[in-house]
């Protein structure tokens, strides 16, 4: 299988053995990268032209690519050739995908800006509003800071021991919870409401952490009470990728920018980093150097985790077209592209490149 690193798809791959190849969702595009005996080589591209929101590939296969403004998208060749499929979804703007097994089928779930979520029980073929999540929520206090100020759907997941239970991140918006399949929501409270993402570990699914705008949070009884456990002042003050390791507990990787959106439009830098947690993120280890830059001007907007039991390999991928490797739980790392295309959500590489937009997409 191959390990997909985007911003907004799935971050945990598991595998038998150290997976081979790599495709990075870029604002050009897929990149594909393969290992061979002297590394890693872009060995392929696709959906040249598209900004690439969010990659998955579901059990059978069949791999999904979610476009900033340019709708859902299918492949069946594991990348080669792509059909559009997102028929019933209103918007062309997808933000946020996952996907989970149920007794009969394959179920995919779709976010979108503006902020509505979808499922599809056919493989993409035809999608069904869920409007359970809005009926739950304050939607007129749902924003977003940047123009137009349309809220988006950033991030879904479900609790390891039963799919019925789900969370959808709302960016934004605040978090909210289903326990039947997102049939109904019901929001909860006690953190900030710009929520990035929503992680578990298996070993402990009560235990939920969420990274948003001003730092993450983390919950030890399914999300009904919250403390903070990183805040603006810490080296990530603007966090989003969290990973917990499914078979260690209290294992975790984490990511961001030192400073927030409003201030890289000004400085063109987000000071990116990556940390690690042994505690359950009581206590962090900001990873500087180690084989990482000095400075990472973008910010790291997608890592990934590829376990294969006795070890695991983690990926981030940057703003400034780079990923970067670790295959020793994050004590060193490499750069094993460079020169691609911005790994980015939505209009985030704008704010932090000097060069034009139009020239960086082209990469």
């Amino acid at each position: 299988m191959t390990v997909l690193l985007s911003h907004g798809g799935r971050n945990l791959y598991q595998s038998t053995a150290p997976d081979g190849e790599l495709a990075v969702g870029t604002v050009n595009g897929i990149v594909f990268a393969t290992k061979g005996a002297g590394g890693w080589a872009v060995s392929r591209r696709a959906m040249q032209g598209k900004h690439i929101s969010g990659l998955m590939q579901t059990v059978n296969g069949t791999m999904f690519a979610g476009v900033h403004k340019g709708g859902l998208w299918a492949s069946e060749d594991f990348g080669d050739t792509w059909e559009r499929r997102d028929q019933g979804i209103a918007s062309d703007n997808i933000y946020a995908m996952n996907w989970c097994t149920r007794p009969n089928n394959i179920r995919i779930f779709a976010g979108t800006e503006p902020a509505h979520l979808y499922y599809s029980d056919t493989m993409g073929h035809a999608w069904t509003e869920l409007p359970g999540i809005i009926e739950a929520a304050t939607t007129s206090r749902w924003t977003f800071p940047a123009p137009p100020h349309v809220a988006h759907i950033k991030n879904i997941n479900f609790d390891p021991r039963s799919v019925e239970t789900m969370y959808v991140a709302v960016e934004q918006g605040g978090l909210y919870k289903s326990t039947n399949a997102g049939v109904s929501f019901r929001e909860l409270s006690g953190f900030d409401d710009d929520v990035h993402r929503v992680v578990m570990s298996p070993l402990e699914p009560d235990h939920l952490y969420i990274t948003t705008g001003i730092g993450a949070y983390h919950s030890t009884d399914a999300g009904e009470t919250w403390s903070q456990i990183t805040g603006r002042k810490d080296r990530i003050g603007y966090p989003d990728a969290i990973i917990p390791h499914p078979g260690q507990l209290g294992y975790m990787f984490h990511a961001g920018a030192r400073w927030n959106p409003g201030e890289w439009r000004t400085t063109h830098d987000a000071d990116g980093a990556i940390a690690s947690s042994t505690d359950g993120g009581k206590t962090w280890d900001w990873i500087e150097g180690r084989g990482l830059p000095a400075h990472i001007q973008g910010n790291v907007e997608a890592m990934c985790m590829n376990d294969w039991g006795a070890r695991f390999a983690l990926f981030a991928g940057t703003t400034d077209g780079e990923v970067f490797l670790s295959e020793d739980g994050g004590a060193t790392w490499q750069g094993i592209i460079a020169g691609v295309a911005p790994v980015s959500k939505g209009g985030h590489y704008y704010a932090l490149q000097t060069e034009a937009p139009e020239l960086i997409a082209a990469r």
